[in-house]
């Protein structure tokens, strides 16, 4: 399950990769996004993108808050339909964390890549009301079958889009499971560099520079 990541770049660097046509809410760098807090979605609406924001985590009646949802299974639960079909967004993002096992430790990495460039995430969509009555738009990271890269740490890693899976998966005229499940693959592990960060990111009030530093760990747990 991915429970952290990070967008710690400049919002025109944002605006450009992704070519957001407007900025309709406050952006700031995030270095340790955590469930349950505001991260930054892309939208459209016609023929224009979007940057807004939502809260991480869908609040189903049926359990705790969704925060990944496997694109393999989604479509057998009923929530989700209508999410496949219409809500859906993609979470730009440059980088996310796991945590590494050895022996009876864990040590969390960061997944970037080689670049550090941005990426985009398939994400859904969903407007929840609260007790007070005030709608607030709720989302999930879709997952995908691991590479080589991320199987190490889990079986599942979020469903990266390239410039063409991005494009239909914001087009709301393609509808269907069948149909946007093809532009959902596993993304190439030569793509990817791991590397070991802070500690502290466990922390989901640690969200500063630090967070996505590389750690100079001179340990045998750091993989060659």
């Amino acid at each position: 399950m991915c429970r952290r990541f990070s967008l710690s770049a400049e919002l025109n660097e944002v605006q450009a990769y992704f070519k957001i046509d407007n900025v309709i809410t406050f952006y700031r760098k995030r270095y340790n996004i955590a469930p349950t807090q505001e991260m930054a979605v892309i939208m459209k609406s016609g023929n224009e993108l979007h940057l807004d924001q939502s809260r991480w985590g869908l609040i189903p009646f049926w359990g705790k808050d969704a925060i990944n949802a496997n694109i393999d299974t989604v479509h057998v639960n009923p929530a989700y339909p209508k999410m496949i079909d219409r809500q859906r967004c993609v979470i730009p993002c440059n980088g996310f964390y796991y945590w590494r096992t050895v022996g009876k430790k864990t040590y969390p990495v960061r997944v970037v890549m080689p670049n550090r460039q941005l990426f985009g995430i398939a994400g859904l969509y969903e407007n929840w009301r609260d007790t007070r009555g005030e709608e607030v738009r709720t989302c999930t990271l879709l997952m995908t079958n691991a590479n080589s890269v991320i199987r190490e740490f889990d079986t599942r890693m979020p469903a990266i889009l390239d410039e063409e899976a991005m494009d239909v998966w914001l087009d709301s005229s393609v509808r269907g499971i069948n149909y946007v499940r093809p532009y959902l693959r596993t993304y190439d592990e030569t793509q990817m560099q791991v590397y070991p960060v802070s500690p502290m990111i466990e922390n989901e009030t640690f969200d500063s520079l630090e967070c996505i530093q590389q750690m100079d760990l001179k340990v045998a747990w750091v993989k060659e």
